[in-house]
């Protein structure tokens, strides 16, 4: 973003937001990315204070919410869970990504080692990426076998209908970005020393086995969306209304003391935030 520096006598000249427009474009600068940024921070703040109040809604009636953010590599899962987390109180939440599983995990029902990281009543859980690496990751890249991926999708609706039986809330969000924004976002990472750790083997193939990550994606989807547990899909081209949509969806899904007087809506904007339905073209995302 362009550097803006108004001068003292710039600022006593300006009255109103259009005068400052005036005079910046006067310098030869606009302020139009700025004011977007100033407008985003300040959604983002108020959506955050209501996710706070959210929390606290849910301890007090001992709720046990989970929710998992999946999509391809680079889709903005980190960035968005970094947003719904970074002022909750860490005694009642937290943020689970699990590492590639131990020779022990691996001989062990598929479910097990996320089974423990469910929600304690009172308590919201951030799943950064889930079990469902099985249906997409895991077979794209060979990590698994055809018979392992099968058994998966017969009893993934299954353990998701025991975990809602049980009570567990759980919101499934499926990040979706084109191909060419993920090109970008890989690029950008190689480029910045403060995220480069992220850019791994797996994100190279990201690119290359495009195709085949999108087959099965829609497979996932067409085994695993269920009245009881759907998949939301999220527009994340542009990171920052992934970011805001993706928290007034988790806000509008609870009827939280408070709710009424809010600052700023908590209705998701449909272009950016859909539930998945089995006719729609999921092929470029």
């Amino acid at each position: 973003m362009q550097e803006v520096r108004f001068t003292e006598e710039m600022l006593r000249k300006a009255k109103t937001r259009t005068d400052l427009e005036q005079i910046a474009a006067g310098e030869g600068f606009s302020i139009s990315k700025l004011m977007k940024f100033v407008r985003y921070e300040e959604e983002l703040r108020l959506l955050q204070a209501e996710l706070v109040n959210l929390q606290q809604y849910i301890a007090k009636k001992n709720m046990r919410v989970a929710v998992l953010f999946e999509g391809r590599d680079a889709a903005g899962k980190g960035g968005a869970i970094k947003r719904f987390a970074e002022h909750l109180n860490p005694r009642s939440s937290r943020v689970v990504a699990l590492a590639k599983p131990t020779i022990v995990e691996k001989g062990q029902w598929y479910f097990r080692r996320y089974i423990k990281e469910l929600p304690n009543p009172g308590e919201i859980v951030f799943f950064d990426r889930s079990w469902y690496n099985r249906a997409v990751v895991e077979p794209v890249m060979g990590f698994c076998s055809e018979n392992q991926y099968h058994r998966f999708l017969v009893q993934v609706p299954e353990f998701e209908h025991m975990l809602y039986e049980d009570g567990i809330t759980m919101i499934k969000f499926w990040f979706s970005i084109d191909k060419e924004e993920q090109l970008d976002r890989f690029n950008a990472r190689i480029q910045n020393p403060l995220k480069e750790w992220k850019f791994s083997p797996v994100d190279r193939k990201g690119q290359e086995y495009w195709d085949k990550y999108s087959y099965y994606k829609d497979q996932m989807f067409s085994k695993s969306h269920t009245p009881f547990c759907p998949w939301i899909i999220v527009q994340a081209n542009n990171k920052k209304k992934a970011r805001l949509e993706s928290i007034r969806y988790v806000l509008s899904q609870f009827n939280y003391v408070g709710r009424r007087r809010l600052q700023t809506t908590i209705l998701p904007d449909p272009n950016v935030i859909s539930r998945y339905y089995r006719q729609s073209d999921q092929r470029k995302n």
